[in-house]
């Protein structure tokens, strides 16, 4: 272990427990934002081999990156052309991984694993987004706080960065306990009945889907999710504002706004954004005003939105997607991960809405005021690959499953489904869809009707495409119920997708 990385340990771990959460926040949004992504990519040219040598291959002189409108004209980075193009090492600062003490993995579409590593102090400034959470959300600086990470365990990023950035809050004085059960359904169930009654509150952190799938099957079980005071942070998916309604009346929450809270983040760089109470306050807004929704946004599907501190993670667009700079185990310059999605100022925001009659900032002062920082927004619209055309109609996930979402139907579903384009016989379109049904409920003829019926609703009003494109003979969908877990469409244990191609 060298001088140089125990110095740089102690000095990020004694700035992030010395600095109060707010005193963080505020000094970002004083900062020169231009001027503080500037500095990192001149740091980063100097200092990675690997961008210096990607830099000088594109005829561009690393030492003449003086502005920030040079910072704005360099080429974008991907996962193809500087990731797998260079050694891991060349990847890290001064060309040492050794610098570095932890690798996390993923694996896109090809299933080729990439490797990200990072150091200790790379944590800290994902530990402050977390802390948001904790923080104004959850009051967990004031109440004893059971932390259940239900992300994966392994080399995957989510449990292990969750659990990490969770002890790191601890380290800095919030009574928090951490516990890691992963997935193991049977291991969470365990931990709440031992040990949630010793505390004020807990707090479940995991995927959307498998948090659902957790309060469902403990609500079958004989939890009372309610006395234990159930908070909830997710990451990996988009979900809808009826999703949120639903869970948080399962687990006996009434307070949208501060109860739950979903994260931004990817393999390649953590956390790059996350909820508060303001983004989800005017996100429950949209959801109810489509129209508003897709001036905002574009698109007739529901985003992830969330604010970003652009010290620490910059974004940008191009055509339509977000990339971003930040400092990391490998450092990232206008990084390109093909999320698709947008940026809105703290101020266009505030304007838009002003314009639709809608005051946020009053909303929550009627409620409770924590939280509210002007920093600026991020959206991200679920992947693209989970997209069916239909009548040369875009057919989003997020329209569907908000049908699955609506009281009576609820009850009876996991909320997974897949959908496909079929033709008959005599070659017609028709817009299918795979239910998954919950354990023990028995398919009817009348279940599949009213179940297509509410997608139908749902996708006529939250999709113009679909209700101007589609003949009216062809906007019902065909539902076919499918058992719980179900091999051929719904194994369990295997990511879900929402689509079928026609090769499969």
């Amino acid at each position: 272990m060298t001088e140089t990385k125990q110095q740089r340990s102690l000095a990020t771990f004694q700035t992030f427990l010395n600095t109060p959460l707010e005193t963080k926040l505020q000094h970002s949004l004083n900062t020169d934002v231009e001027q503080a992504v500037l500095k990192l990519c001149q740091e980063v040219a100097a200092d990675v081999p690997a961008y210096r040598t990607f830099l000088e291959e594109q005829q561009i002189d690393p030492e003449l990156i003086e502005t920030f409108e040079d910072f704005k004209s360099l080429p974008l980075l991907t996962k193809t052309n500087y990731i797998q193009n260079y050694p891991l090492p060349c990847l890290c600062r001064h060309g040492q991984l050794e610098n570095c003490d932890l690798v996390a993995v993923s694996s896109g579409s090809t299933g080729k694993p990439t490797f990200w590593p990072r150091f200790l102090s790379d944590e800290f400034q994902i530990a402050t987004r977390f802390e948001q959470i904790f923080y104004h959300s959850f009051q967990a600086n004031q109440r004893t706080t059971l932390a259940i990470v239900c992300f994966t365990l392994g080399t995957w990023v989510g449990g292990i960065y969750t659990a990490s950035c969770c002890r790191h809050l601890a380290a800095k004085g919030y009574p928090i306990i951490i516990t890691t059960p992963g997935n193991n359904k049977s291991e969470i169930f365990r931990i709440v009945r031992d040990l949630a009654p010793l505390f004020e509150q807990v707090v479940l952190l995991g995927y959307p889907p498998f948090l659902k799938d957790v309060i469902d099957t403990g609500r079958s079980e004989g939890i009372e999710w309610s006395q234990y005071s159930v908070k909830l942070v997710m990451a990996g998916e988009v979900f809808s504002e009826e999703w949120r309604t639903l869970i948080s009346e399962r687990i006996g929450s009434t307070n949208y706004y501060y109860d739950s809270a979903s994260l931004y983040g990817t393999a390649d760089a953590g956390v790059l954004g996350n909820e508060t109470p303001l983004t989800i306050c005017i996100r429950r807004f949209l959801a109810e005003n489509a129209d508003v929704a897709k001036s905002l946004f574009g698109e007739s599907r529901l985003p992830t939105l969330v604010q970003y501190d652009p010290v620490s993670r910059f974004f940008e667009t191009k055509d339509g997607t977000l990339l971003f700079s930040g400092d990391n185990g490998i450092p990232l310059i206008r990084y390109h991960i093909s999320d698709r999605g947008g940026i809105i100022s703290y101020q266009d925001m505030m304007a838009f809405l002003q314009t639709q009659g809608f005051e946020p900032l009053a909303e929550l002062k009627a409620i409770d005021n924590r939280g509210v920082f002007p920093f600026p927004f991020v959206y991200v619209f679920g992947r693209s690959d989970f997209t069916i055309s239909y009548f040369g109609a875009n057919i989003y996930p997020e329209n569907v499953i908000v049908g699955l979402e609506q009281p009576g139907i609820r009850d009876w579903v996991t909320g997974k489904f897949v959908m496909e384009v079929e033709k008959d016989e005599d070659g017609n379109s028709r817009l299918s869809i795979a239910v998954e049904l919950a354990p023990a409920i028995t398919k009817t003829k009348e279940m599949a009707e009213a179940i297509a019926f509410s997608i139908y609703t749902q996708l006529i009003r939250l999709n113009s495409e679909f209700a101007n494109y589609v003949s009216p003979d062809y906007q019902i969908p065909q539902v076919t119920l499918l058992p719980f877990g179900d091999p051929d469409y719904f194994p369990v244990g295997v990511k879900h997708r929402y689509t079928r191609k026609d090769s499969e």
